[in-house]
């Protein structure tokens, strides 16, 4: 009875978890709408507007060990509410921001967001891995991840819907208009912004309140801080699974920025006009004549089965982790993605396209089972351990840059090698995993 009691509360917070989830998945992705609003609100370069995305990093950098630390005495539960608020906190400072047209108030916004994030994560994914048997942890890290990747695929449509559907004066278009048009493009400019962020505070702060009375399994020496770095550290397969997230993140993140730029280098632009299966595809999304459409919307609309790939994939990799040891899943997916950048690289047209879309589907369960194997035996160290795992998230804002030099100075051929070796330390990483679990 009492086993079944717990079986119970471990589904229930699962439930609860999972929605988390899916929430910061949808927050993460619905921000970067802000990003070409706010380079045409306020004006700026490219490197400026892309400040928003480095705050998102560096709040991981700067917050991912303090966050575990935080949790180590204050327990998971409270971990998870504190997350819930502080990006709560973070979406209410862009309705000053907007009113008053501050940058820095946009950008402190974000890191407090993104912040509150950091904080979800470090406590969510070890949590997730412990609501049941540890074989079985990597199968509900994935499951969970994969609601997740469903709040990044709705994201963008909110965003073009409620963030992005007006049209943005430049300041010498404002100058021209009298002092009371002024004021009112400025209150409906705000209100573009204020009213999705509003709605979504509200919504973080009824779900922290929900979270305060949902009894959430306390775990064994949870919140009296058992747990050392310097144990964590020792841990070689915690360190090795760190790397391997560095590498992930920033591959997914480098592929994914550089796409649309890698497509019209392959001039795909006027071979999705002229072949009828693509063209029909941008014609669902795009309702304008594709001729007169700029080459860049008509690839860019298919960067979004990269990213639904990872969704599709983490729903497939659940079950597959399930009933296949993780490891091997991983070391199959890392080789797989890692032939697919091959093919792409040494191919055109839409073979190349359609390869370098389909890395998605198989960089699907990398998040969730690399950061479960690398927890893997830490036991009272996993808050530490998940810190020091949040931090080389961090690999999203090295490698991207580093793809991009390289791209600008020898092409991307050299460019994906850098990808490809990213590729190649996780299946040494999981391919080790997996020798170690035969020979225990």
């Amino acid at each position: 009875m009492n086993n079944s009691k717990t079986k119970t509360s471990h589904k229930t917070a699962f439930i609860f978890l999972t929605l988390l989830f899916f929430l910061w998945g949808f927050l993460t992705v619905i921000v970067d709408s802000l990003i070409p609003r706010l380079k045409e609100v306020f004006e700026l370069t490219y490197f400026q507007a892309g400040m928003v995305q480095f705050a998102f990093f560096g709040a991981y950098f700067l917050l991912s060990i303090p966050a575990s630390f935080i949790l180590s005495k204050i327990g998971y539960k409270k971990g998870i509410i504190l997350g819930i608020l502080m990006m709560a906190g973070g979406c209410l400072l862009f309705y000053p921001a907007s009113s008053l047209r501050i940058f820095w108030i946009f950008m402190l916004g974000y890191f407090i967001l993104a912040g509150g994030i950091t904080i979800l994560q470090v406590a969510a994914n070890p949590y997730v891995t412990i609501l049941g048997p540890e074989k079985s942890a990597a199968s509900r890290l994935n499951l969970s991840q994969a609601f997740n990747a469903l709040g990044t695929s709705i994201a963008p449509i909110v965003g073009a819907l409620f963030i992005l559907s007006d049209k943005i004066k430049t300041s010498e278009q404002i100058s021209t208009l009298n002092a009371v048009d002024q004021a009112d493009y400025y209150a409906s400019e705000a209100s573009a912004v204020q009213t999705p962020f509003l709605t979504i505070a509200g919504i973080l702060i009824a779900i922290a309140l929900v979270f305060v009375f949902v009894n959430l399994p306390k775990v064994i020496g949870e919140g009296e801080s058992k747990g050392s770095y310097a144990a964590a550290f020792k841990n070689k397969n915690l360190i090795l699974g760190a790397i391997g997230l560095f590498c992930y993140v920033g591959a997914e993140v480098a592929i994914g920025s550089y796409m649309v730029n890698y497509f019209m280098k392959l001039d795909l632009a006027d071979v999705v006009r002229n072949t009828p299966f693509m063209r029909g595809i941008a014609n669902w999304f795009l309702t304008d004549d594709l001729k007169s459409v700029d080459g860049k919307a008509v690839v860019g609309i298919f960067v979004t089965f990269y990213w639904t790939g990872a969704m599709v994939g983490r729903f497939i990799g659940a079950y597959l982790t399930s009933i296949i040891k993780p490891a091997k899943v991983l070391s199959i997916f890392a080789l797989l993605a890692l032939t697919l950048i091959i093919i792409s690289t040494q191919s055109a047209g839409l073979t190349a396209m359609w390869t370098i879309i389909a890395v998605g589907l198989f960089n699907s369960i990398m998040f969730p089972t690399i950061f479960s194997l690398g927890l893997d035996e830490l036991g009272e160290s996993k808050p530490q351990g998940s810190g020091l795992m949040c931090t080389m998230i961090v690999g999203g804002a090295v490698v991207p840059p580093l793809f991009g030099l390289l791209t600008d100075t020898s092409g991307f051929g050299l460019a994906f090698m850098l990808v490809m070796c990213c590729y190649l330390y996780i299946f040494f990483f999981a391919y080790r995993h997996k020798k170690t679990e035969v020979t225990i």
